[in-house]
């Protein structure tokens, strides 16, 4: 599957080397063919797929828990509000 992919000028790009694909960054090129070409990579690779998408794993989870917290502190911010106006 091939995606549009826009890189800004004069930004480094990285290329997938089995589809010739570009990305903006290392990271997003490494999860493509982690995702894209998993039965074609070496070993170093394939580790270096599983290095970065704990990374981006762990980062989600931070991220989902930081939305959790907003959505709790808007929801008793909003229920205090509720209380004290009626």
């Amino acid at each position: 599957m091939s995606y549009e992919t826009a890189i800004p000028p004069g930004e480094p790009t990285y290329e997938c080397s089995y589809c010739g694909q570009p990305f903006s960054r290392d990271e997003y090129l490494v999860l493509h063919r982690g995702l894209e070409h998993g039965d074609e990579l070496t070993d170093d690779e394939v580790s270096a797929f599983h290095d970065v998408y704990e990374e981006e794993t762990e980062e989600m989870r931070l991220f989902r828990l930081k939305i959790l917290g907003v959505l709790v502190l808007l929801y008793f911010g909003f229920l205090f509000t509720y209380s004290v106006v009626t």
